[in-house]
């Protein structure tokens, strides 16, 4: 006891005190700095109903604010923020979404601050599909004296899908160029159609097989 009372009892309010001190001076020395990066990603849309489609032409980026420890945030990657709308209850017409960091998700110990738009308009429309002609597209110098004398494409038409009011706007699809130069007679090549407006795609995007009949001028 008397060993106790001399060096661990005797002054224990000083050694409390220089104990906390200590141990606090520890936490503040190998404590990592934060840093707050920004970074760009995409945003995600979730839980889209089958029968509409997004008829905004262009879906900015999101600039995602995060802040946390230096080293966690230096080796932050753009595939590990996800920013996030759900589409669930989506109607045709136009619709304000709020970014705000809830609808962030990045990794544990990583804060979000801010996204940049904190708000995105969105414009739906009903989903739709219609046949076009596939229209083929040809170029080339011919033989001295030989003229096209059919182009003819396989298919011919092609099934489009997209917002209902662009897809009424296409009038046909149109091949990538076919270089005929020095046909004579018949001769097949296969290329690929393409439609004007971003928010209409092919139903079935397999190549084109665009079929070039050249025949010689007939002298007057």
């Amino acid at each position: 006891m008397d060993f106790f009372r001399k060096y661990v009892f005797r002054n224990f309010g000083l050694k409390v005190v220089a104990l906390i001190a200590a141990v606090l001076l520890w936490f503040a020395v190998t404590r990592e700095p934060v840093a707050e990066v920004a970074i760009s990603v995409p945003v995600e849309f979730h839980n889209s109903p089958e029968h509409l489609e997004i008829s905004t032409e262009v879906i900015p980026q999101v600039q995602v604010r995060v802040r946390g420890p230096v080293r966690e945030v230096r080796d932050l990657s753009a595939s590990e923020v996800h920013a996030i709308i759900d589409l669930e209850q989506a109607k045709p017409g136009e619709r304000t979404y709020d970014l705000n960091p809830r609808r962030i998700r990045v990794p544990d110990g990583i804060e979000v601050v801010q996204a940049v738009p904190s708000q995105m308009r969105l414009s739906f429309d009903a989903r739709a599909t219609r046949q076009v002609e596939v229209k083929p597209r040809v170029i080339g110098t011919f033989a001295s004296g030989y003229r096209i004398e059919k182009v003819q494409a396989n298919p011919n038409t092609i099934t489009i899908i997209g917002p209902a009011r662009h897809v009424q706007d296409v009038e046909a699809a149109v091949t990538d160029p076919v270089d005929a130069t020095g046909v004579v007679g018949s001769a097949t090549f296969v290329t690929h159609a393409y439609v004007a407006d971003p928010l209409v795609r092919l139903a079935d995007p397999n190549p084109i097989h665009v079929t070039v009949t050249t025949q010689k001028n007939t002298p007057r």
